[in-house]
């Protein structure tokens, strides 16, 4: 199946125009047009609008590890989830308002780099894996180098994935792991469930930080949601789910939110094995061979 890269344009993932595009290998937006035989060219323009959402994601990436140095853990794991949202509406925003550039796309990748990659590793080593010495910036190590690759493979691979699927957990969903445990531990804390504090669970957040790291670099399918068609009418029904759906989040968000991201992180495996027990193909394609 081919990719359709505008469809991928979500998470932690920029947008690119390429020859499988449904624009037939033309320029998107005022992109000059590219000599023959060669590819498109993006646009060299700078646009406000969707950029000042990736600088406002960029932004809470930096707040997030400001805070976490700061010893305030709770607001450097919310800063992160305010991230995702900012992450999530920049693309979609430069698809509507037709402002795609390669300067939004280079600076997309490198705030998600950041926000979802450098800080969520940072505030687990100040907050629970310091006193793990060695194994505790290992463990942080390992979820950088996941990020950084994750991000490297998605920017080669357009036309390759079935738009379906994230091949390997998306970045966002990893730094919302990360952040959820944080900000769930912290809040337990202060409300008097559990006295542990982070130190104390040093080792639940290293298994938990290798895990998303190492997730990110599989190549289990995580469902990506991009089948659904938002312009489709639905039953009303449909819309006291959505209402009910805030109402679950507002009655305890760091819960709910990490349960909900929890199990998202191992829905790419039970998928992958039960792919492989019924015998079904990959999503990937293969790559055309020279």
């Amino acid at each position: 199946m081919n990719q359709d890269p505008r469809d991928r344009f979500d998470d932690d993932e920029p947008y690119r125009a390429g020859p499988d595009d449904d624009t037939g290998g033309e320029p998107v937006g005022d992109s000059p047009a590219a000599p023959a035989g060669l590819a498109p060219q993006r646009s060299r323009r700078i646009y406000i609008l969707p950029n000042a959402f990736t600088t406002a994601n960029l932004f809470c990436g930096f707040y997030a590890i400001v805070q976490a140095m700061n010893g305030r853990f709770e607001i450097a794991a919310i800063a992160l989830f305010v991230a995702m949202l900012l992450d999530s509406l920049d693309g979609r925003v430069a698809r509507l308002t037709n402002t795609q550039s390669a300067f939004g796309e280079q600076y997309d990748s490198l705030s998600d780099m950041l926000s979802f990659g450098a800080a969520p590793a940072l505030i687990v080593y100040e907050w629970a894996l310091q006193p793990l010495g060695k194994w505790g910036w290992l463990a942080a190590f390992v979820y950088v180098a996941g990020a950084a690759l994750r991000l490297a493979r998605f920017n080669t691979n357009i036309g390759v994935v079935d738009k379906r699927f994230f091949q390997g957990l998306p970045s966002p969903a990893a730094a919302a792991l990360i952040a959820g445990l944080v900000w769930i531990a912290t809040d337990l804390r202060q409300t008097r469930w559990i006295e542990a504090t982070g130190h104390d669970l040093a080792w639940p957040a290293f298994v938990l930080t290798v895990y998303a790291g190492l997730s990110m670099i599989s190549n289990a399918p995580f469902y990506s949601f991009k089948d659904i068609n938002l312009k489709r009418s639905v039953p009303f029904v449909f819309v006291i789910g959505i209402v009910l759906l805030f109402v679950l989040v507002s009655s305890d968000p760091p819960i709910v939110l990490f349960s909900l991201f929890l199990a998202y992180g191992l829905s790419g495996y039970v998928l992958w094995f039960w792919r492989w027990r019924t015998g079904r193909e990959s999503p990937w394609k293969r790559e055309p061979e020279a």
